[in-house]
């Protein structure tokens, strides 16, 4: 414990990003900010700015750091609302199709999946969300009138993103082909993008950096550089690429991205989440 941190207050938190070469404008402000938003969660933003020696480069602001935050917390909430689309189309698309290949309770079949799906885990997976959810209207119906038998269009409502994504990758491969033949995409990259936007998905609902983010999965058959598909600019086209609704694409997602863009422009560096230029153009369905 004798090389534990200790606490600092909001005054020793600006003389340190001072020290460091943070150029601080207005200290009322920035004690204000970091009031609301955790020095350590706020930090993180400075390490496109950070040097060798672990300070700041020149002309590197608290106001532009904080903006930067600011960019990365809205951006979240429109990359959620995307994948929510995304995330309600696969639930409806799967269940029927599973319902009417294999039945209500087909799902409870290992047969009726490739021979890679953990049927175990599924199940242990099931009964977590169940009893997790115990409480919700629809759950209690079940439970009480029927036994604790959910059709898969009722059960798959529980289910996480992850354990959607992982129900595709389960199905069968011809299964497989047909889902991925909805979205008009390749079924070996659906389940390749489906495990990319998993982790998008949690970033943005845990609050987590997009900003200067290098991404652990790397989305398949995207033509970009390894560095290019692992940052946001690779995770937009896989978000283009699924979406399922053009018109909401182009009418709702991309003005209010472009909206976005063009209120922190001043601020945010397209090279940092290794947009192009024509970023916009590119991402027009």
């Amino acid at each position: 414990m004798s090389n534990q941190k200790v606490a600092t207050t909001y005054e020793q938190q600006i003389d340190i990003l001072i020290e460091r070469g943070c150029q601080i404008n207005d200290k009322n402000f920035c004690k204000e900010k970091l009031s609301c938003i955790n020095y350590y969660r706020l930090t993180a933003y400075f390490l496109p700015f950070k040097t060798k020696d672990d300070k700041y480069v020149p002309g590197t602001s608290f106001e532009k750091i904080y903006y930067i935050y600011e960019f990365d917390r809205k951006l979240r909430n429109i990359i959620y609302n995307a994948i929510e689309v995304i995330e309600i189309s696969l639930r409806s698309r799967l269940s029927y199709l599973h319902a009417h290949k294999y039945g209500p309770l087909g799902y409870l079949n290992a047969e009726n999946f490739n021979k890679r799906h953990n049927f175990v885990k599924f199940h242990k997976n099931i009964k977590t969300e169940i009893n997790r959810n115990k409480e919700v209207s629809f759950v209690k119906h079940h439970l009480k009138k029927y036994g604790g038998q959910f059709p898969i269009w009722v059960i798959i409502e529980l289910f996480s993103f992850g354990m959607i994504s992982y129900f595709y990758s389960d199905l069968k491969t011809q299964d497989q082909k047909l889902i991925a033949k909805e979205f008009g995409v390749n079924y070996g990259d659906l389940k390749s993008w489906l495990r990319c936007l998993t982790d998008l998905r949690n970033i943005c609902a845990h609050y987590g950096r997009l900003y200067y983010k290098t991404f652990s999965a790397s989305p398949a058959n995207i033509d970009l550089s390894e560095n290019e598909k692992r940052r946001l600019w690779g995770l937009f086209l896989v978000l283009k690429n699924i979406y399922p609704d053009t018109e909401k694409w182009n009418i709702e997602f991309l003005p209010n991205l472009e909206n976005l863009f063009m209120k922190y422009e001043n601020y945010i560096d397209l090279y940092h989440i290794a947009f192009p230029k024509d970023w916009l153009s590119q991402l027009q369905k």
